[in-house]
């Protein structure tokens, strides 16, 4: 639903015809108040007007404000629901107990740092203030608190790097990530990690985190054969086996 609202407010911004908008829209998250999201301008009207009856309607309570919808603050109200989201669902899953609680707080916990790292990385060269960048950081992660409060003060790549170094489970991500040829990229490391995460879900039994790390998994699926098709369209053949192996 998070990305469904970002697709249609990005789209009205670009002025594309919302009929156009609504079948890409992924149908897990649409709403029957979608079609009425180009009468936005702000987002409180955005909240007021469509998103108030909408199960999203507390996370969105922080992301009020009077300020006109551009690209910036798009990603602002995106990256404010889904560390919202995802500190609410890591408290629920919390209190499950058992191995429902163990499996799914390690997939929350990885996925609020990942965020943490990629939006401390795509701030560099932005208006977004620290302060601004530290208010998106999911706090239900492995680096909160200290991590956190480092990452919010990184100012180039190696410094977010460095941050990395203290956590044995991300040091090797950003160790074996880069960018030239026969390299992956740090998303890439993410994905793999995520991957591997997921599949240890299935290790255990009588929990309900398998039906998360299958939604997840198939999410990698469908990535990976986007990747495959792109590269036979583009006549790339010999980056085709770059693509995230499952099991």
């Amino acid at each position: 639903m998070i990305d469904n609202i970002i697709l249609l407010i990005t789209g009205t911004l670009h002025q594309r015809d919302i009929r156009e908008l609504i079948p890409k829209c992924h149908p897990l998250g649409s709403f029957e108040q979608m079609e009425a999201i180009h009468i936005a301008n702000t987002p409180a009207e955005l909240y007021n007007a469509v998103l108030v009856d909408t199960p999203l309607a507390p996370y969105f309570m922080d992301c009020i404000s009077e300020q006109d919808l551009d690209e910036m603050n798009i990603e602002i109200i995106r990256n404010t629901l889904y560390k919202a989201y995802l500190e609410d669902f890591y408290k629920f899953c919390s209190t499950i107990g058992g191995s429902t609680t163990e499996v799914m707080c390690e997939a929350l916990a990885f996925e609020a740092d990942r965020r943490a790292f990629i939006i401390t990385i795509n701030s560099f060269g932005t208006e977004l203030t620290k302060d601004d960048r530290a208010k998106l950081y999911p706090r239900c992660g492995k680096l909160h608190p200290d991590g956190l409060a480092k990452l919010a003060q990184a100012d180039e790549y190696e410094q977010v790097k460095v941050v990395a170094d203290y956590y044995g489970e991300y040091k090797p991500l950003f160790d074996g990530a880069g960018t030239g040829p026969g390299e992956k990229t740090l998303e890439d490391r993410f994905f793999e990690k995520e991957v591997k995460i997921m599949m240890s879900a299935f290790m255990q039994q009588f929990h309900f985190g398998v039906f998360y790390a299958y939604l997840k998994l198939k999410e990698q699926e469908c990535r990976n054969i986007i990747w495959i098709s792109e590269c036979v369209a583009q006549k790339h053949k010999a980056k085709i086996d770059s693509y995230i192996p499952i099991f």
